[in-house]
């Protein structure tokens, strides 16, 4: 019979093979047991809610994605409109502003502003004059006059206080003059509404309408005035 001799090396291998495999199972045993303890203990019934809650709030943000969506194109819309209709209220604006400047040049509101005026008076009575016509303002006088304020720039004119439109007519009658069938005696005083300083220049102009009828004999006097009112005119 053959004796095997053990050697001290391999009782010591087998003490250690033996903690070895003892270990591992403690280890194995004891993560289990960590993980019987952390996991939920959760039913079929309970899985499903959760499962059908999940599903709803998914859908909830596809929905709400979708709204966001439709009210940033609605946003935009109103912001269109109320920039078309801005751009309406201007035209409106505008309109309103055109309407009035023209009733203004046709004499039918009030009118306020600066502006000149001017006085043609009759010229001092020369015996060696024959014909006394020669001295006398007559509606061409009061034409240049007119067509240089309009010229340079008056928005509104009147003479005597009665105001001219577009239409208006001036007729020498004698010592009179008829403007739009009215009839105004000497001196003539003309009103205008500008800037006066424009008006003025243009009035003194060397050689021009303040030339032209003094050398007619007619006494032209203009000065500057501030806040002239022009009624408007009364019927049609």
């Amino acid at each position: 019979m053959t004796k095997i001799k053990v050697k001290g090396k391999h009782v010591v291998l087998s003490l250690v093979c033996l903690v070895l495999g003892f270990m591992i199972a403690f280890s194995y045993h004891l993560t289990q047991n960590e993980i019987k303890k952390t996991k939920p203990n959760v039913s079929g019934t309970q899985w499903e809610q959760t499962v059908k809650l999940r599903d709803e709030l998914i859908t909830e943000e596809k929905t709400n994605r979708q709204l966001q969506k439709e009210l940033r194109q609605k946003q935009e819309k109103v912001l269109k409109n109320e920039k078309d209709l801005s751009k309406e209220a201007q035209v409106f604006l505008d309109l309103a502003e055109d309407a009035e400047k023209y009733r203004m040049f046709l004499g039918k509101v009030k009118v306020k502003g600066n502006g000149v005026k001017v006085t043609l008076t009759d010229g001092a009575y020369n015996p060696k004059e024959a014909n006394i016509n020669n001295y006398l303002v007559h509606e061409y006088h009061v034409f240049k006059v007119v067509n240089e304020l309009y010229i340079s720039g008056a928005t509104a004119i009147a003479i005597n206080g009665q105001r001219l439109t577009s239409q208006s007519y001036i007729v020498c009658n004698g010592p009179v003059i008829t403007v739009d069938g009215m009839e105004h005696p000497a001196p003539f005083i003309i009103t205008a509404i500008g800037d006066p300083d424009v008006l003025l220049s243009s009035l003194n102009l060397m050689g021009g309408v303040r030339d032209q009828l003094v050398n007619d004999n007619i006494v032209f006097t203009v000065e500057k005035d501030i806040d002239f009112v022009l009624n408007p005119i009364l019927g049609s």
